[in-house]
């Protein structure tokens, strides 16, 4: 689907995306991704990788909206388990949310931004709920499809997932948008412009094989199972997460 010119963000939009990969090769991908399907030019996606230096000061009002990615942190992990680095990312993320929420300024986590926002707003994080990686089909809830940012998606639909962790309860102020068989949450909003999904709108094929050889030795699956998942996603027809960043920067760009 190509966008008209008039969907096209505007030339003065810039959005922020935040990046928890310290692999090149997946973080590139990641941005490459949400700068294409967000059909936003490079100098209107910064991105800051949280691995590789601090957050610094961000204030909102020189962005149009925030977009976290995942990534092999778990919110849930105890805290002498967690990389120095991850901890500091971490308290730079809840300091951001703590200005974002109360704003209702425009952001999108996605997948490890289902636990980082879900941890500032009190809900039940924990591995009850976890997806192997892979595809899974996403159901709309009623309030998922009367959504503006879910518009134009199915009420059911196939999306790459890969988690440890996950939201087995929300708070009554956060509003359901979506779930799997497997995993209760799978998008939420709070107030009318913070947004996550746990499964990867920003994730085509290629990227999800990218993410297979990047993550292969990090606990999601055995190693030596790689080529059987490989050929595994292959299966799935991941034609509408994308939309979610297309509808994301139209509506705030």
């Amino acid at each position: 689907m190509t966008q008209s010119r008039f969907d096209q963000p505007r030339p003065n939009s810039r959005f922020l995306l935040l990046s928890i990969r310290a692999e090149d090769e997946a973080a590139d991908n990641e941005y490459e991704a949400v700068r294409q399907f967000g059909s936003l030019e490079k100098s209107q996606l910064h991105r800051i990788r949280l691995t590789h230096e601090p957050l610094g000061d961000i204030t909102l009002d020189d962005w149009s909206g925030i977009i976290l990615g995942g990534g092999p942190y778990n919110v849930t992990d105890p805290a002498e388990a967690k990389s120095a680095t991850q901890l500091r990312a971490e308290t730079e993320i809840q300091a951001l949310l703590a200005e974002v929420v109360p704003r209702d300024f425009p952001f999108l986590g996605c997948c490890y931004g289902i636990g980082t926002l879900g941890t500032y707003i009190g809900a039940e994080m924990d591995r009850t709920h976890s997806e192997p990686v892979g595809g899974t089909t996403i159901q709309m809830t009623d309030e998922g499809r009367a959504d503006p940012l879910m518009e134009g998606l199915p009420a059911a639909f196939d999306a790459f997932v890969g988690h440890k962790e996950a939201i087995s309860a929300l708070p009554p102020h956060a509003v359901r948008l979506a779930y799997s068989a497997a995993c209760p949450v799978q998008a939420f909003r709070v107030g009318n412009n913070v947004y996550a999904t746990q499964f990867h709108p920003e994730l085509d094929l290629p990227g999800m094989l990218i993410r297979i050889a990047a993550y292969k030795n990090h606990g999601y699956f055995a190693p030596e199972a790689a080529d059987t998942l490989r050929d595994t996603v292959r299966r799935f027809d991941i034609a509408y997460p994308s939309r979610i960043l297309r509808q994301f920067v139209k509506r705030y760009g």
